[in-house]
């Protein structure tokens, strides 16, 4: 039982680290979208957001889940939880922006909310039943 909780916690580190970088992708596209193209708040935010969750996915799947999961049917599962976060987080974020909140500020909150979210989804939804399922058998 405790190397199943060992295991976990590695799975939360990895992650928040994959996470992480994904956040710098997102934050780094959003930067150059809304800074040097002066694009307004929702195009630049969803832009940035598809390639964070691109780079997201993939490396979660491989790295921190080791699933052998059938990728589409994986990625679909990711595209309907998406298919609800980003348009209440473009909504949100844009109805921000336009109370005069920092376009910052409302990013960060959205990729916190984010994170936490889909962290919880991809673990139990996504490959739950198939986490480790990549990883050769040891018994074999």
């Amino acid at each position: 039982m405790e190397s199943e909780k060992r295991k976990e916690v590695i799975r939360i580190i990895k992650f928040t680290i994959f996470s992480i970088s994904a956040g710098i992708i997102q934050l780094v596209s959003f930067t150059i979208l809304s800074e040097l193209f002066d694009i307004t708040y929702w195009p630049s935010y969803l832009t940035a957001l598809i390639l964070s969750v691109l780079w997201n996915f993939t490396i979660n799947r491989k790295f921190t889940f080791k699933s052998a999961n059938n990728v589409p049917i994986a990625m679909t599962k990711v595209l309907v939880y998406y298919a609800i976060f980003t348009p209440l987080s473009t909504w949100w974020g844009d109805a921000l922006t336009k109370a005069n909140w920092n376009e910052y500020l409302v990013l960060g909150g959205t990729m916190i909310i984010n994170f936490v979210t889909e962290f919880l989804y991809q673990r139990f939804f996504v490959f739950g039943k198939s986490i480790e399922s990549a990883v050769p058998n040891k018994e074999a």
